[in-house]
């Protein structure tokens, strides 16, 4: 996330109820806590037919369409209209706030996809943890004192 200027995405969900689908930065934790100031239930799942594409130049990932793969990640449920605002602050101009269908029939959840040109490898978080989050952590709380 380039961390950078508040997101005008909101106006069509803040009453909608969904949850967030998160697979990247945001489903760590420590990232929630120093942006929203608590950590909302994180329930595990995975999403059929979206990939977690590792991206250009950047420590965080960007979900892109991909037929024959699945997404994991985690929904967070119960956000509040001021932590979206938070959020969608937080996620950078190219990403794009869209409604994905879960794998409950009937069910979906908003989630930021990736509008540019990803890397054809995957992101993976365990890397992501061991070389990255504590730095990234730090980077967050000094972007969050300045919202």
């Amino acid at each position: 996330m380039e961390l950078s200027g508040r997101g005008v995405r909101l106006g069509r969900l803040v009453t909608s109820g969904r949850p967030l689908f998160a697979y990247g930065t945001l489903q760590f934790p420590a990232i929630l806590e120093v942006l929203l100031g608590r950590v909302p239930e994180l329930v595990p799942t995975v999403v059929p037919g979206w990939r977690v594409a590792a991206l250009p130049g950047r420590v965080y990932p960007g979900l892109v369409p991909a037929a024959t793969s699945q997404a994991r990640g985690v929904l967070l449920s119960g956000l509040t209209a001021g932590e979206w605002e938070i959020l969608d602050a937080y996620e950078d101009d190219e990403y794009d706030l869209r409604a994905i269908p879960l794998p409950s029939p009937g069910k979906s959840a908003w989630s930021y996809v990736w509008t540019s040109t990803p890397a054809q490898e995957d992101w993976h978080p365990d890397s992501f943890v061991t070389a990255h989050l504590s730095h990234f952590v730090t980077r967050c709380a000094e972007w969050r004192r300045g919202f």
